[in-house]
């Protein structure tokens, strides 16, 4: 018998939408959600017929974090144990981080706890206004420690360290501000404007998006001297590529380039 899927996957216009498919839990976390996501990231993200992939939350909220009955197994983990279970959701984090694609993610209702390290990793983050976030680990006895490494990679620590330490719920409006929401929307809005930022990214050549996205990854883990060489290779490998003169071309010619005309 087939396992459950615990994520709705579908594709439209070379974009595939992926949804948390828990509704009943929150789209709370579960080892096997954690595992869908990381093989769904990983292998879409390798997909070169797709402009995007976008996240979203079935039901009333994004993400509700941690499952109830996930959280009960882990009181019970040996030291060992939970230090595998949290690799594995660093994986996790890492496969949406590190996707080939750029993630689009649109998120309503609440993101708690972990549900923040997917808004951290995406490249660009819809949020309806009324969204309730909080890093509530502390108030449980543990840390913020696995979505840290992903946080910090966007934020600021004078952003996030004050919410993190508290525990505090906070709004759209402060994420915003931290660097974890792109565009505020009103409640509801959410796939209108996903529309629009979708239509914003067909502009873009496709593997000048991958392309881009790759190289804003490695750059800051770079020295000086390598930045110089990654950069200079980069830009040199996409003038001479046949997306960069079809797009240079189109623009000297003042006509739309091939990938707006499909």
């Amino acid at each position: 018998m087939k396992a459950p899927s615990f994520l709705s996957v579908s594709e439209v216009e070379n974009v595939c939408y992926v949804r948390l498919n828990r509704p009943d839990v929150r789209n709370a976390f579960n080892p096997e959600m954690i595992d869908e996501l990381t093989e769904t990231f990983s292998r879409v993200g390798k997909r070169k017929d797709l402009i995007a992939l976008v996240l979203m939350g079935e039901g009333k909220v994004f993400c509700a974090g941690a499952d109830l009955q996930w959280m009960k197994m882990m009181v019970n983990y040996t030291f060992e144990e939970n230090k595998i279970d949290a690799q594995t959701l660093f994986r996790m984090f890492e496969a949406v981080t590190f996707c080939g694609l750029p993630v689009i993610s649109v998120v309503h209702g609440a993101a708690y706890g972990g549900a923040i390290g997917l808004v951290a990793c995406s490249d660009y983050v819809i949020a309806e206004t009324s969204t309730d976030f909080c890093f509530s680990e502390v108030k449980l006895g543990i840390a913020p420690a696995v979505v840290s490494s992903f946080i910090l990679r966007k934020c600021s620590l004078a952003h996030v360290m004050p919410a993190m330490l508290s525990g505090e719920n906070f709004q759209t409006s402060d994420a915003k501000t931290m660097g974890l929401v792109t565009r505020i929307c009103g409640d509801g809005e959410g796939p209108q404007q996903l529309a629009s930022v979708i239509a914003m990214f067909k502009q873009c050549g496709p593997e000048a998006l991958r392309e881009t996205k790759k190289l804003l990854n490695e750059v800051k883990t770079l020295s000086w001297q390598e930045q110089a060489e990654r950069t200079s290779k980069v830009i040199a490998d996409r003038r001479i590529s046949s997306e960069g003169q079809e797009g240079l071309k189109s623009f000297l010619e003042k006509r739309q380039p091939s990938w707006r005309q499909s």
